[in-house]
């Protein structure tokens, strides 16, 4: 089975790449046997506003993107908090997606001044629609305690038992729903 980790800002300066790396090591040093893990980092793709005209370079990453997607079998999906809900590049990356996360399973790791909670409200009223079934697990970090100077990715270790939750459920729902795909 395999899971993709989506790193989901594209913004310079953002610490989503951290703590993205972060969610990538713990869940591959965790041992899972017959699990794969792998990072989607959506600075990879050049994604154009959904539903706008597109160039020839820009559909292929359109589809890159999609195929990219399609062949994992759940996903977390690591995402900052702006104005309360996730980033614009996020939200328009999971727009050109529907049938290739139909019936799989998504856990959140966010992180933000309170600890992200809104973008991961946000992301389960927009993967739902999606057929994603979000786990109930989350892991949320807190700008003010696991980083330094808002920026240095310092996390507190009881983060762990919160991730750990989150991959274990992951892993079971990803496991079940794989058998009506």
């Amino acid at each position: 089975m395999k899971i993709g980790i989506i790193s989901g800002n594209v913004r310079d300066g953002s610490n989503t790449a951290q703590v993205a790396e972060w969610v990538y090591n713990f869940a591959k040093n965790r041992n899972d046997e017959g699990i794969t893990y792998e990072l989607l980092d959506l600075q990879s793709y050049n994604l154009p506003m959904h539903g706008t005209a597109v160039n020839e370079e820009q559909s292929a990453s359109i589809n890159k993107w999609k195929e990219d997607v399609a062949s994992y079998d759940g996903y977390v999906i690591v995402t900052p908090e702006y104005n309360r809900a996730i980033p614009g590049f996020l939200k328009n990356a999971l727009d050109y997606l529907h049938p290739e996360v139909h019936n799989k399973a998504v856990g959140y790791v966010s992180f933000g001044g309170i600890g992200g909670l809104s973008a991961i409200q946000n992301l389960r009223i927009i993967n739902g629609e999606q057929a994603l079934a979000s786990v109930r697990g989350i892991v949320t970090f807190s700008l003010n305690v696991d980083f330094e100077n808002f920026s240095v990715f310092k996390p507190k270790p009881y983060h762990d038992n919160d991730a750990n939750v989150m991959f274990d459920q992951l892993l079971s729902w990803s496991k079940a729903l794989k058998t009506i795909r």
